[in-house]
């Protein structure tokens, strides 16, 4: 695969996004270092190349950097290459995309979306694998009776706690309550 990489801070921690030519082909969530961050991009991604982003996935990143901040942001419009996916997969991410900032729906009703109230389970296994963690909002789908689920990042189900109050906070039009979360973790 040609695709590059770049790695950027974030209020939560380095993050990286890889792209090729038709678009993100994944994000590396924040890790404890740069130093881990590129290590688990590179052996997602072998032979990818760090280089600067074009403009695109410069305001991508200028966008996850905002969200993962504290800001109302919505990135259900970021081109994503969704060329080596399976089918379920896809099926499952496209689903992810249109679930609203401060939202959630769980794996069961994601399943029912896709026509089969049986294929809870492998969206849960589609989503344990997603590449585009945070664009894909991943954070948004709860086990059922709304409990948390699992979450793939370095740091686990705290980030989707964080991200899920992220969102919380803007969909009530509270004031923001991130300097709060960040004080708490």
């Amino acid at each position: 695969m040609d695709a590059s990489f770049t790695l950027f801070a974030t209020p939560l921690g380095p993050c990286g996004l890889v792209w090729g030519e038709h678009g993100i082909c994944g994000v590396e969530l924040p890790g404890r270092d740069q130093a881990a961050t590129r290590a688990r991009l590179l052996r997602r991604y072998p032979g990818s190349k760090e280089a600067p982003p074009p403009a695109d996935i410069g305001a991508a990143r200028d966008a996850i950097v905002a969200l993962l901040g504290g800001e109302n942001r919505d990135l259900g419009d970021i081109a994503l290459d969704m060329g080596g996916q399976p089918t379920l997969n896809r099926r499952v991410y496209e689903i992810a995309r249109t679930i609203a900032p401060g939202t959630t729906l769980t794996y069961g009703e994601i399943a029912i979306k896709l026509g089969d109230r049986t294929l809870a389970q492998a969206v849960g296994q589609a989503l344990g694998k997603n590449p585009y963690p945070i664009i894909v909002p991943c954070h948004r789908v709860l086990a059922s009776g709304g409990k948390i689920g699992g979450f793939s990042a370095p740091t686990g189900i705290a980030l989707k706690r964080k991200l899920l109050a992220i969102e919380s906070v803007h969909a009530r039009g509270a004031p923001n309550l991130f300097d709060c979360l960040l004080q708490a973790s």
